[in-house]
This record gives C-alpha cells, structure tokens and sequence, in this order.
C-alpha cells in the first residue's frame, strides 16, 4: 500500500483512499462515534496499552458494544499498520453507532455498530517548530466548553463543534492555537491537547471537563520522576496568567511550552525548563521506553 496510510473496515486491511461508510452513518449525522488515537514512531506502537484501555472505557461510556475485545482490536490494528509500511502514524480506532437495523428508528440501542481503523502518517497537533519557539495560544471568548454533564470528555468523542468554534476564533486573531474556559472561567482543553501550568515547582493540570489524556497521564509520571510535585485541580484562567510556565500535550507530538496567552508572554517567550525538560523526557520515552511494542507483533504472537 501507498505511504498515505491504511484502514481496516469490515474484518479487512484496505488502502485509505478505498475505505468508506455511508452518508447516513449516525456517526457522521449525529456524531455518535468514540474513537481513540495511539502513536507509532519508528515501528513500534507506544503505549497501546493504555488506548486500549480508554478506547474500551468509551465504548461502555457510550454504550457500544461492537463485539472486539481488546486483543482483537490490538491485531487488527498492528495488522493494519503493517500492511501501511508507515513507521510513523497516527493510528486511530473508531466505533460508530452505525445504521439502524429498522428504517426510521430513534432508538439508538436497536443499531449495527460499526467498528473501524484507520492510519495516517504521524499527525503533528502543534508543528515542531512552532514547539520549538513556544506555542502562543488563545482562549476563545465567544464559545466556553460543553459541559461535562452534556457532553463527558472523559468518553473521546468527535463532538467538536465548541473546539472548532474556538480555534477558527484563534487563528483568526494571528495565534497558533485555541483552547476553552468552561462555564465558571475554569481552564479546560484544546482540540487535541491538555494543558499545564508551573507555579512555584508544581506542574497542575485541569481536573474536571476534559479528556483524560494518555499523554496527559504520561507527563504527570515523568514530571513525578523528575522530582516536581503534581497536582490535578480547578485552575482558573486568572490563576493561569500569573504561572511561572505553561504548556500543553498531546499525543501529537508530546509536551510543548506555551509562550503566550493572549498578550501575557512567559519565560521571556522562550520555552521554560520544566516544559523543555518533560518534553525532551517524553521523547525519549516514545523512543527508548518500555511500553514500545513493535509493529507486527500482534499477529508473531497469534
């Protein structure tokens, strides 16, 4: 296959360009759909282990049981990615509630689920080289996060009207990015990203209103090897403004410092230390760490 990736749909590995779901698929109608995206980088997934596990706490949030258990999603996927040749993707897994199984029904539990994969090349969320300089970011105002009593972020999920709002409102003003307050003025997340703070030698992080993220909780551990105390907490956008770092992550590229926030320049505009040292951290673990899992290996073990 091509270098423009792979999916897998119906039991089979396809090209992407060959793979396809109809128009009235209720997960493109009613986005009604958890997905989840796990990183390979030279040939090997990293941390699989752990997007299998949220993948699987979404489908129970939503209520889907396609009938894969995490193994098979496992092979499925590595069987996908190798039929890619890519050694560095972005991998992502989908279930959608599908069609229903009687023309004109409402009834979201009478469905056939669809599950699918698919893989692209490796997906920058923040480009390097805008890491490199730090990130200048937006909090959008004219749009605040759905609530998570609407909506639960904890469940990955394609409702991204809110995100979609606000970073069309960030680009629009010159930033690289944008992220959302929620309803109280908290800090909550970015399309694709959690976000960080440093004050005083504590990295904190949103607790409530955002996904849970694996790189989220990856960069909480190497931040605790590391020697800097953690928390999980409310963090007002006032309270954001005064830190001494800021930064995000994603599982497009790893931690990246935030250099500004709507005029409020950090570190000089220079990326921090705390920032520079996890995201450099963190690269070493997708590169040498212990829960790589080369691709392949899946369908070795059968």
């Amino acid at each position: 296959m091509s270098g423009a990736g792979a999916a897998w749909i119906d039991g089979r590995v396809v090209p992407m360009a060959e793979a396809t779901i109809p128009v009235n698929d209720w997960g493109l109608v009613r986005a009604d759909a958890v997905y989840d995206v796990a990183p390979v980088w030279n040939g090997a997934f990293v941390g699989l282990d752990r997007y299998l596990t949220r993948f699987a706490a979404s489908l129970v949030a939503a209520r889907m049981d396609p009938g894969l258990s995490p193994e098979d999603w496992r092979a499925a996927l590595h069987a996908m990615v190798a039929a890619s040749g890519l050694e560095a993707a972005y991998v992502a897994m989908v279930c959608t509630r599908g069609l229903p199984l009687v023309p004109g029904t409402r009834d979201p539990r009478k469905t056939r689920l669809r599950p699918y994969a698919w893989c692209v090349p490796y997906v920058w969320v923040i480009p390097p080289e805008i890491a490199a300089r730090g990130v200048r970011l937006h909090f959008a105002r004219e749009v605040r996060r759905i609530p998570e009593d609407s909506v639960d972020p904890r469940a990955k999920n394609y409702h991204w009207g809110d995100f979609t709002q606000g970073l069309m409102e960030a680009l629009d003003e010159g930033f690289d990015a944008g992220a959302l307050l929620d309803h109280a003025g908290n800090v909550t997340e970015g399309p694709g990203f959690n976000l960080f703070m440093v004050k005083e030698g504590t990295v904190v992080t949103p607790a409530r209103g955002v996904l849970e993220g694996i790189t989220r909780g990856v960069t909480l551990e190497l931040a605790a090897a590391q020697g800097f105390a953690a928390e999980t907490r409310a963090i007002p956008l006032e309270e954001l403004l005064e830190a001494d770092e800021v930064f995000l992550s994603t599982t497009g590229g790893g931690p990246a410092a935030v250099t500004e926030v709507d005029g409020r320049i950090f570190g000089n505009g220079a990326p921090g230390p705390v920032a520079t040292a996890l995201r450099a951290a963190y690269w070493d673990w997708m590169e040498r760490g212990p829960e790589r899992e080369p691709v392949g290996a899946a369908r070795a073990a059968e």
